[in-house]
């Protein structure tokens, strides 16, 4: 598998070193450990971890800004695509945003014994992160199954300073979700969202990205 995580980096210009790859193995060992005593992942197969957590967040690796950013992963749950994404870039400040304690916990314990210290776990709902000094911080916010695309604008769009973006990791009924987060999308300082395929063989993952295009008004 180390080959197909190769082949998603070096398409996004990030070619894996070998400390880099042993880490993603590592985080892998540290989740699928954990989710024999609580609720983390679906997946419990290593081989289909590979492919479903580590490969699937490193799709979003031609989305990201080249250099140094601010990325917030919300309803960050196990850790994907957050932690990966910190193993790979780490002049990125990523920023785990879960509001279940245990799982935060989690990634807390996780990301101190990956070494990452670009890795900021926020214990909180990611609403109120982005009703409090973060409001408008970041660069990118990225999310995974955590919602509807009305939904995940909500939770996303404050979050991100205006020439940022959301990216959105959804399924293939994304266009169905879009007519029905259009309005909100506009009134929290979003842009025409575009779906673009992940790229991840076999799978029908698709990356919804949407910029912030205005500071939004915001939703109370």
């Amino acid at each position: 598998m180390s080959e197909h995580w190769d082949q998603l980096a070096q398409r996004a210009g990030r070619p894996l070193d070998a400390p880099k790859r042993r880490l993603l193995e590592r985080f892998l060992d540290l989740l699928l450990a954990a989710n024999r005593t609580m609720n983390l992942t679906r997946i419990t197969d290593r081989a289909a971890a590979e492919t479903g957590h580590v490969a699937d967040a490193l799709t979003l690796l031609p989305w990201l800004p080249a250099g140094e950013h601010r990325l917030a992963d919300v309803g960050s749950g196990g850790g994907v695509p957050g932690i990966p994404l910190a193993i790979v870039r780490p002049d990125a400040s990523v920023f785990l945003i879960e509001s279940t304690r245990k799982k935060a916990a989690f990634l807390e314990s996780a990301a101190g014994e990956l070494g990452l210290r670009n890795v900021t776990v926020l214990a909180e709902r990611a609403e109120h992160v982005g009703r409090g000094p973060l409001r408008e911080s970041f660069d990118v916010a990225v999310a995974r199954a955590v919602g509807t695309m009305d939904v995940l604008a909500q939770w996303c769009l404050p979050l991100v300073k205006v020439g940022g973006c959301v990216l959105a990791m959804k399924g293939p009924r994304a266009p169905q979700e879009l007519p029905a987060a259009r309005r909100i999308i506009q009134k929290l300082g979003g842009g025409q969202p575009a779906i673009h395929p992940a790229g991840l063989e076999g799978s029908e993952h698709v990356i919804v990205r949407i910029g912030k295009v205005r500071g939004g008004r915001g939703i109370r």
